[in-house]
């Protein structure tokens, strides 16, 4: 009889191919998101260029904290001159939905990884890129695939912060001071579609106002700083909105 040549598949390689490819199908998936990040970080660097936030500083916040809404805040926040605790309960209040997302996403991980991968992944986690994993058919997500959708995620935006913040640099001084205003050109141009959309949000946006020009305005709690009156402002009107509205009417 005639030998037959036998081929020896390597078991770790064949699964190293398989993490290969999602971490690259992942990638794929992520790269409109990531298109759509670059611009947005762009403008986060240039922004904080023009509050005077150190370089250094605008780089790590993209790094480490790497929330966009957050990051913003944060920027006028500093901008005010705000402490520091206020800061970070504000960033708390306006990520307190991650818990819930990261929560979701853990249940359709493939079971069996470690505390350490959970906590890589979690951190990539992003409004954009949990709404893509949400999507995907499989009733498990592969860890690999979704590390890829948030490696390609977070490169974009911190490739964006890179070119703001030394883009700005690069701007006239007459440039960058202008630029001071458009953080709350932003935040304007976010709120009033939103609000001619849905009236709840209108409502919720006039109860804001409302509640800070009482707190900066009563005599006596002018003691209170710029940072706390944000914070107490957010949690009622939120609190007041999440009580009186419905989750479809928001």
């Amino acid at each position: 009889m005639k030998q037959e040549n036998i081929i020896k598949v390597n078991p770790n390689e064949d699964a190293g191919i398989k993490k290969g490819r999602q971490l690259i199908r992942g990638m794929k998936t992520g790269i409109s998101i990531a298109v759509g990040y670059i611009p947005i970080a762009i403008t986060f660097g240039l922004l904080s260029k023009a509050a005077g936030v150190p370089n250094a500083i605008s780089i790590m916040m993209s790094l480490v904290v790497y929330a966009g809404a957050s990051q913003f805040v944060a920027v006028n926040l500093l901008a005010l001159h705000t402490g520091y605790w206020e800061i970070l309960l504000t960033t708390f209040i306006l990520n307190f939905r991650h818990f819930l997302m990261g929560a979701s996403i853990s249940q359709r991980i493939e079971k069996g990884l470690s505390k350490p991968w959970m906590a890589l992944l979690a951190f990539g986690i992003t409004d954009e890129t949990f709404a893509v994993a949400s999507m995907e058919k499989e009733q498990q997500l592969n860890p690999w695939f979704l590390l890829g959708l948030n490696l390609i995620a977070f490169s974009a935006w911190n490739a964006g912060t890179w070119a703001g913040v030394f883009l700005g640099t690069a701007l006239p001084d007459s440039v960058q001071s202008s630029m001071g205003i458009a953080l709350y050109a932003m935040f304007i141009g976010l709120l009033v579609p939103a609000a001619r959309e849905k009236k709840a949000i209108f409502h919720i946006a006039m109860l804001a106002v409302l509640l800070h020009g009482i707190l900066h305005w009563t005599p006596g709690l002018e003691v209170i700083s710029t940072g706390w009156k944000i914070v107490i402002t957010t949690i009622l009107a939120s609190t007041a909105g999440a009580l009186i509205y419905t989750e479809e009417a928001l």
